[in-house]
């Protein structure tokens, strides 16, 4: 693949993801745990490149193990692009830990400290040309969190010019922020005027716009200037809506959840994909949601991310669940 072919191109989190294999179980009396690449941007890369696109993740590991090991996999296992993923010379490699107590609303402990590479990025790590040119860029709310990171995605949606799609996972992670959704409000609102699709769940959106109402979160977000807003409304399935006035509900898919925590990034994965075969904000959300319940009824998030087969068979095989109302 050459970067002219790229066709996605995601910014944020990286690391090592640490899932239990003991299900249920305390953290502290876990036996053992399956590792494999993490982290909310790199997660939608590689669901993208499973389902046949060109991706690349603009990131940063450690020079350490988990960062070589996290280079590699990328490469070899996920075809995600390892051009913009940059090595910085002191921090270590983020790892994070999965809990499944509740295999819905898995709890995660991350090792960040004192800083995590991929929030060092600078404008010099990345090709304006690139940015300028790629059809999708995915851009992860949790890389605003810190500096030098923030002025470089500030800088990269300016650059863009709100050319579609520039798309922003608003991305929640309260450890990020020391707990500030205030700061965490404002450094999105930075970058709004440049992108053109917000995606998040209730609780990002109230974060982002200061409502965890789906109908008027979407409103506000669209004030913003957006082309589209995706609410994610877990067991009530997806509302889209859009500049022209549609605001349309998608229905979820049922399952057994066995991990809640790849969900998303399965989603915006499928989202991707579906932008890029030219089909509609809706026709890709009714995808997303199916590709959602096929990783949250299992253990991983990057290894599991599903196939276009795969989406293509629940989508035959399931009707969607009417949430009670």
């Amino acid at each position: 693949m050459t970067l002219t072919d790229l066709e996605l191109l995601t910014v944020g989190r990286i690391g090592v993801d640490l899932y239990a294999e003991q299900l249920q179980v305390p953290l502290a009396e876990v036996r053992s745990f399956r590792k494999s690449v993490g982290g909310t941007a790199t997660n939608v890369a590689v669901a993208a490149a499973r389902l046949g696109h060109r991706s690349a993740v603009f990131t940063k590991v450690g020079d350490d193990a988990f960062g070589r090991y996290v280079r590699d996999a990328l490469h070899h296992t996920f075809a995600v692009d390892t051009t913009f993923v940059g090595t910085h010379p002191t921090l270590r490699t983020p790892l994070a830990f999965a809990e499944l107590l509740d295999p819905a609303e898995p709890t995660i402990v991350f090792y960040r400290e004192p800083q995590a590479p991929d929030v060092t990025l600078e404008l010099a790590d990345i090709d304006l040309d690139v940015v300028a040119d790629v059809p999708i860029l995915w851009v992860a709310a949790g890389a605003l969190c810190a500096q030098p990171a923030r002025a470089t995605v500030q800088a990269i949606v300016a650059h863009r010019a709100a050319r579609p799609h520039t798309i922003i996972d608003l991305d929640w992670r309260p450890v990020l922020w020391g707990g500030d959704a205030g700061a965490a409000r404002d450094a999105i609102h930075s970058v709004l005027s440049g992108c053109t699709i917000a995606i998040g769940n209730r609780a990002e959106c109230e974060v982002a716009v200061g409502t965890a109402d789906p109908h008027e979160a979407a409103e506000r977000l669209l004030a913003c200037g957006l082309n589209a807003a995706i609410v994610k409304m877990g067991s009530q399935g997806v509302l889209v809506a859009t500049a022209d006035g549609d605001r349309r509900l998608v229905e979820p898919y049922a399952i057994e959840p066995m991990c809640g925590l790849g969900a998303g990034d399965a989603f915006g994965g499928a989202i991707c994909h579906g932008l890029l075969v030219g089909a509609t904000l809706v026709q890709a959300a009714h995808a997303a949601n199916a590709a959602g319940a096929i990783v949250a009824s299992r253990l991983m998030c990057a290894d599991d991310m599903p196939t276009l087969d795969e989406i293509q068979a629940v989508l035959a095989a399931q009707e969607p669940h009417r949430a009670a109302h």
